[in-house]
């Protein structure tokens, strides 16, 4: 290894020693799990921790399992006790590499080759190695069954390790960005449960004229019509265009993203020519509807902005109506009200899709006066709006994390 790649291209200050390259045995003891035998009901359900591997997710510390293990259990079992503070647990099958640290001792089943972590290495700056070992481990692992890693083939994996004290101050630093991603990362997701409970109650259910919460002043029963009475349907033509270097953007439901977003960015691109011949039935402008018919059937994107684009054929397209508040229509599409009617209508075969007829005539709309469509859309695409940008902060700093963790690891 190369000098100049013994060292990480940012560090804290005041540090300046290069980095040594280690044996993951040469800084942890590795120890597998076991499973006490569940026909005997005396291994089960005592006091102490034992955990599989779909319980690690994305937690970065545990310290409660779902299931525990009796004292006998642990005894008659390959499962060993690990330690608090100082064990990384690591999944070593069936999705290999899920890290979590240990803050109450606990025991696993063999889905795992944990590391408990030498007095000279710290917890958090190994945790924050996790996508560095598991690549790494992913590599090396094998199984004709599923792939598995074993304690001495993680073991023998070999990673750069700086100083204690640097550990420390990475390890923290890292620990610190992680706390801000976990709270903003509850906000955006609080954000989101308000607003499901808000489509739950701000529609009526299917069959009934009133909803459970409205805006002050709205009194009246709410109609219902088939949406296809309302709108214009359709999609452009049939067939897939060659791509160009440069054209008009060319989208399909791989494009949709967060809330109310479509993705421009590193899509294919049609020739002029080609958009005005498969467009000059309908093409998608401002106030129209998106509404995906193949893959991801139902999901629907409000056009909110003025560019020239063309949507794939999987996706229909549903013009701005008269008689209805586009918007208000793409909040109710979003709602369970309308997507349990979507789900009904969906034909099975090879690929799951809706056809335009039955868009037409099968999926009810429910809508009260233009003015309380309007207060509904308005109040709906606020909180869309509120919800984005919780979305982009989180994402933002996921990239700092993922931009940092690539400059201050060798």
């Amino acid at each position: 290894m190369a000098k100049n790649e013994q060292k990480p291209s940012v560090r804290f200050k005041g540090f300046t020693d290069v980095w040594e390259q280690r044996k993951v045995s040469e800084v942890a003891e590795v120890i597998g799990g076991g499973t006490p035998s569940t026909g005997n009901p005396e291994y089960w359900d005592g006091d102490i921790n034992w955990y599989a591997p779909a319980e690690i997710g994305e937690q970065i510390y545990v310290e409660s399992s779902e299931r525990k293990i009796t004292k006998l259990g642990l005894e008659k079992s390959s499962a060993k006790v690990l330690p608090a503070h100082k064990t990384v647990l690591f999944t070593s099958r069936a999705g290999i590499g899920n890290t979590a640290i240990l803050r109450a001792p606990a025991a696993t089943n063999q889905g795992f080759q944990s590391m408990v972590l030498h007095d000279d290495i710290n917890p958090y700056f190994v945790y924050s190695m996790t996508d560095t070992i598991k690549a790494k481990a992913e590599r090396v692992a094998s199984g004709s069954t599923f792939a598995e890693i074993s304690g001495k083939m993680l073991g023998n994996l070999e990673f750069m390790f700086p100083s204690k004290p640097e550990q420390d101050k990475i390890g923290g630093y890292f620990e610190s960005i992680d706390n801000l991603i976990t709270l903003h990362q509850r906000k955006y997701d609080k954000l989101l449960n308000i607003k499901k409970a808000m489509l739950e109650q701000m529609f009526p259910r299917n069959g009934q004229r009133f909803p459970k919460i409205r805006f002050e002043g709205f009194t009246d029963a709410w109609e219902q019509r088939k949406l296809g009475e309302l709108v214009e349907i359709g999609d452009i033509d049939h067939r897939m265009p060659p791509t160009v270097e440069d054209g008009i953007p060319y989208l399909m439901t791989g494009d949709f993203l967060g809330i109310n977003e479509l993705n421009f960015d590193g899509v294919k691109h049609i020739s002029k020519e080609d958009y005005e011949q498969l467009s000059r039935k309908i093409k998608p402008e401002r106030g129209d509807i998106i509404f995906a018919r193949y893959a991801s059937v139902g999901a629907v994107r409000y056009i909110d902005f003025t560019r020239e684009f063309l949507i794939s054929y999987s996706c229909a397209i549903i013009k701005n109506g008269n008689n209805i508040d586009s918007e208000y229509l793409y909040h109710f599409l979003t709602g369970d009200t309308a997507q349990k009617q979507i789900r009904l209508e969906i034909n099975s075969g090879s690929q799951a899709n809706i056809g335009i007829d039955s868009m037409k005539n099968s999926i009810l709309i429910s809508m009260p006066s233009m003015d309380e469509q309007r207060r509904i859309s308005t109040f709906l695409s606020n909180l869309n709006h509120i919800i984005t940008l919780h979305q982009r902060k989180l994402e933002k700093l996921k990239n700092i994390k993922k931009s940092l963790l690539e400059s201050m690891f060798v």
